[in-house]
């Protein structure tokens, strides 16, 4: 399960999309379901029951917040346990749980490790602006006809900027190009990915860019004195789809009439690069030195060697 994308943390859906009911998506080609039990604590399994293969979205959550499965009633807890074969008596629960992933809720967005069965580790790296109280935040979704890692390099890529987004965050480096400009792209690693820097003819913007591992961009967007950052979390969905949640932050012009503004400006921006991004077609990124590179690649080339070394290393 999770071919290229295995054992890692990953933003799965805002939270607020999880109610009574049980709710199913698709993780990297893997069907998974959500639910609520106790306390709303929340339970993420391998949509499939053990018994039958049965769809457990397709159930019910009990009393009990246990999850049942529609075909035969078993009943299982947010950790995949096992608490109850009807019909049968002498059933071995122990022997009989679903395969649960690690799950926790962080801000406003709920996470999955994807190692079903296994212990998770307890770090998850994620930008502050994602969880802090003090910030307001919309949320922008999107599905892509892509593979991830093509949506996710272009989420990392400085270059395209005065090109695909002329009228919008591209403007200001569209009007000082020349056709003598010269970009430089800085990279700097961290603990939890890199760092990435673009200066165009030696003007050092303010502004760059985090990656955290694996799929996850924060924009830092300079305004004196306040906080403005646009992230991009990029989900591998069902075969071919690509789920993109644009989550913009802010620490000023905080009234909730505002937020359909702020939701309409990032959606346009996402939808800009749409069209660009799904034309290179569904197939995965290939490894650095298989398509043509230049200096200003050099933080989608660190993307590149991260995915083919630490995902995909089997296939490289």
């Amino acid at each position: 399960m999770f071919e290229g994308f295995a054992k890692v943390w990953t933003p799965l859906i805002v939270a607020r999309r999880l109610g009574r009911r049980p709710l199913r998506t698709v993780l990297a080609g893997a069907p998974i379901v959500l639910f609520r039990g106790h306390g709303g604590a929340i339970g993420a399994l391998v949509d499939r029951c053990p018994h039958r293969g049965a769809a457990l979205s397709l159930g019910k959550v009990g009393e009990d917040g246990c999850l049942e499965c529609p075909f035969h009633g078993w009943r299982f807890d947010v950790a995949g346990i096992n608490r109850g074969v009807p019909l049968n008596p002498e059933a071995r629960l122990e022997t009989l749980g679903a395969r649960a992933l690690p799950v926790r809720q962080r801000g406003e967005l709920i996470w999955v490790h994807t190692a079903p069965g296994e212990a998770a580790p307890p770090e998850l790296e994620a930008p502050d602006s994602l969880t802090s109280p003090d910030l307001s935040r919309i949320y922008v979704e999107r599905t892509w006809r892509c593979h991830w890692t093509r949506a996710m390099e272009n989420m990392l890529d400085s270059p395209h900027l005065p090109f695909v987004h002329r009228r919008t965050i591209g403007r200001s480096y569209r009007r000082r190009m020349t056709p003598r400009s010269r970009m430089e792209v800085a990279w700097e690693e961290t603990p939890w990915g890199g760092r990435a820097r673009a200066s165009l003819d030696g003007d050092h913007n303010e502004a760059f860019l985090e990656f955290y591992r694996p799929n996850v961009m924060a924009l830092h967007i300079p305004v004196p004195g306040r906080h403005l950052r646009i992230h991009a979390l990029v989900v591998p969905g069902e075969a071919g789809q690509t789920r993109l949640t644009v989550v913009a932050s802010r620490d000023f012009a905080r009234h909730p009439l505002l937020n359909p503004w702020f939701s309409w400006l990032n959606g346009m921006i996402a939808d800009e690069d749409r069209s660009i991004v799904e034309s290179s077609g569904l197939d995965e990124i290939p490894p650095p030195g298989q398509e043509r590179s230049v200096g200003t690649d050099r933080a989608t080339l660190q993307f590149r060697r991260y995915y083919w070394e630490s995902l995909r290393p089997s296939a490289a």
